[in-house]
């Protein structure tokens, strides 16, 4: 069996073609409006850079898992298919794979934030150590 190959670049923007973006401007007034911030990022990069007030914190590999609303270990959060999603990881790669794959659950309001956190810190939005 033979299938097409496609390398993570080409994959990325595949991906992100699905999907509406949001800088870290449009990302606070979403969160400020009912969106809900979902931070990816490992817990050393969580450790070091700090968080995202009010942001869900999940794991990438619990992240399906939890924001799944039909899920048996659904976050409290996850209340439905139509909530607004914003998937943030450091620099805005992983968080582009993550909300496709929301997507495919049904989860048609997910996007992520480009540039990640660090865009996030950047525009000198809110961060708690």
């Amino acid at each position: 069996m033979s299938g097409e190959r496609v390398g993570i670049d080409e994959l990325l923007e595949r991906v992100r073609e699905g999907l509406d973006r949001v800088g870290p401007q449009e990302a606070y007034d979403a969160a400020a409006a009912g969106a809900l911030l979902v931070d990816i990022r490992y817990a050393a990069l969580r450790e070091r850079d700090g968080l995202i007030p009010g942001a869900l914190v999940v794991e990438r590999n619990e992240l399906e898992w939890r924001l799944d609303p039909q899920g048996s270990h659904r976050a409290p959060e996850a209340t439905s298919h139509d909530l607004r999603i914003v998937v943030i990881c450091n620099e805005g790669y992983a968080s582009s794979l993550a909300a496709a794959s929301l997507r495919q659950l049904g989860l048609h309001g997910a996007t992520d934030l480009d540039g990640g956190f660090q865009a996030w810190r950047a525009a000198g939005l809110p961060v708690t150590p």
